[in-house]
Formats: C-alpha cells, sequence, structure tokens
C-alpha cells in the first residue's frame, strides 16, 4: 500500500509537471504567432473622447444629480453633433535622438494618413528634437513634406525644442505654433572629431590609412590632419549650411535667413519677432480649442518588441526588483 502511495505521489508530480510544460510551450508558441502577426501596427486614439471622458469624470464627482442630469443630456447632443463634423486633424508626434531614430515611425505613420486625409482635413506633427545627423532629419522633413504635396495643411507644434535638425523639420509646416519659452531655430552645422595621433606616436603605435580619391577621408580619429584635411573638413560644412539655409529660405519665405543663419537659437517669445514662428500657443490649447469642430486622432506607428526583446525585459525587470529590495 505505501508503495502504490508514493507511486501514486510520483505520477501526479509527474504529470503536473508534464502539463506545465504543455501549457509552457502552447504560451510561448501563442507569443512568437502574435509576434508575427502584431510585430509593427498603427494605433489610433480618439482625442475628442478623452476630452469627453475627462469632462464626465470631473463632473460626476462635482455635480449633484439634477445637475449631472442635465450635463449628462447636453454631452449626448453635443457628441452627436461633434460627430457629424466632416473635418479631421490628425496629429503625429516626433521625439527626435541625435540619430533621428524616430524617422522610420513617422514615415509609416504618415503613409497611414495619406491613405485616407483629403484636402479638407489637417495634420499637426508635435516635435520635439535638438537636432543631430543631416541625413537623418533632412529625411524627417522629406516625410512632412509629403503632407504638404498632397495639399493638406500642416503645422508644427513646438512646445519644448525644436533646434537644428527639429526645426528643418518644423520649416516645412504651413504653419508653426510654439510655447512661449520653446527654443527653436539653431540653423547652423556643427561637426566635432576628437585625435589620438599624438598618443599613438608616443606610445609607438603606427597608424596607417590607405585611401583612393584625395577627400575620402579628410579629418581622421587617428592619423594626423593636415591644414589641406581641415580646410576641405570646413568647405563641407559650409557646404551642409549653404543647403540648410537654402532649404529653410524656400520653406519660410518671409524670414531674413541671414539673421537667423549664424546657429543661434531663441525662445518662442523672441522667434515670432524673427519670424521663426507663427503664434504663440501649446499643442495643448491648439488641440483643445480645435476640438469643437473637428474629429482629432493621433496616429502613432509602433513596431511591438520581439519574443527575446520581451523576455530580456522581463528579465531585467525582476533583475531590478531584486536588487532594489
Amino acid at each position: 500500500m505505501e508503495f502504490i502511495i508514493e507511486y501514486g505521489m510520483f505520477l501526479a508530480k509527474f504529470v503536473t509537471i508534464v502539463v506545465l510544460l504543455l501549457i509552457s510551450a502552447v504560451v510561448m508558441f501563442a507569443l512568437v504567432s502574435k509576434n508575427k502577426d502584431d510585430a509593427e501596427q498603427i494605433e489610433i486614439k480618439h482625442i475628442n473622447n478623452k476630452y469627453a471622458s475627462m469632462r464626465q469624470m470631473l463632473n460626476r464627482q462635482l455635480l449633484d444629480k439634477k445637475a449631472l442630469k442635465s450635463y449628462l443630456k447636453q454631452e449626448k447632443k453635443q457628441q452627436k453633433e461633434t460627430e457629424k463634423q466632416t473635418k479631421k486633424i490628425f496629429v503625429l508626434n516626433f521625439k527626435g535622438d541625435i540619430k533621428a531614430s524616430s524617422v522610420n515611425s513617422l514615415r509609416e505613420a504618415i503613409t497611414a494618413i495619406l491613405t485616407i486625409a483629403t484636402e479638407k482635413d489637417q495634420v499637426l506633427v508635435q516635435i520635439e528634437s535638438g537636432g543631430g545627423v543631416v541625413h537623418g532629419y533632412g529625411l524627417g522633413a522629406s516625410q512632412l513634406k509629403r503632407i504638404r504635396d498632397r495639399g493638406i495643411h500642416l503645422t508644427a507644434a513646438v512646445d519644448k525644442v525644436a533646434a537644428s535638425g527639429g526645426y528643418m523639420m518644423a520649416c516645412v509646416a504651413d504653419r508653426i505654433i510654439a510655447a512661449p519659452f520653446a527654443i527653436v531655430g539653431s540653423v547652423g552645422v556643427l561637426a566635432q572629431i576628437p585625435n589620438f595621433h599624438r598618443l599613438l606616436k608616443k606610445m609607438d603605435i603606427d597608424f596607417e590609412q590607405v585611401t583612393a580619391g584625395d577627400y575620402k577621408r579628410t579629418l581622421t580619429l587617428f592619423g594626423e590632419n593636415t591644414d589641406a584635411d581641415r580646410e576641405k573638413f570646413k568647405q563641407e560644412l559650409e557646404d551642409t549650411h549653404e543647403l540648410f539655409k537654402e532649404f529653410v529660405k524656400e520653406n519660410r519665405s518671409q524670414i531674413d535667413i541671414e539673421q537667423i543663419a549664424t546657429g543661434e537659437h531663441w525662445y518662442g517669445k523672441r522667434a515670432i519677432d524673427m519670424k521663426l514662428v507663427d503664434e504663440l500657443i501649446t499643442s495643448d490649447d491648439y488641440l483643445f480649442a480645435a476640438s469643437a469642430d473637428n474629429e482629432i486622432y493621433e496616429i502613432s506607428y509602433e513596431q511591438k518588441k520581439n519574443l527575446s526583446e520581451k523576455l530580456f525585459s522581463i528579465g531585467a525587470n525582476l533583475v531590478d526588483r531584486i536588487s532594489g529590495s
């Protein structure tokens, strides 16, 4: 009898382990399948509903029963009127790093908008960036230009900063709005590079670099830089600056390009005098006012983490919790 009991317990444990392994396999398979299907997707948020939800939440707490009943009736009527609106504003968010990494998401979101937007619609892009690589932000500006090329009104909103490459993107818009202390401008070009040639020489380390073409490489990290190298590099920077100036002038003909193309930046209150921006207003106030007669949708493109990234993220969170406890 004792043997049967022990065998039964062993069998129960074995079956439990097998069942757990099967469940784990099913979950893993589901995650992998979901990851394949939903690796990339467009997300849509209805901003009007967000505002309505805020109003209702506060009024349910602040109004008495009679006033609340009257409010909800009026809210329902207003919602029906709003739903009849055919004008739409699509909102894009761009937070740029030095590599302009968010441009890939931006281009997909813009493509999605262009599949349904018409000339009676508008797009608002909220830009927050201090700039970065020329080719990355140049592509970002080209993506925004796709909207204007379709005859769709484009507004750029700067709540914090749109400088250098960030302003390159903003200036494409039909209209630029900015918060009073938002940073804009910085129409200039910067490049800096350390040089370890003297250190390597001191340590008796040779560095060899072979190129075909006089200017395949100008300044270098490890080789000896000459005055000719520096002059050529400076010429390249000046040419990039000229292209930047031409681009800004093409898109904002009302500005004095020589006045603002010094590499300086300005706060919104000063920038409006220099015609770098058109109106001092936050994106929050702009959208809230526009919600009265427009349907507003925030569009974003999300690239989901793959399974290994999800597992790594879970593991990292567990480590953080353990180390923090």
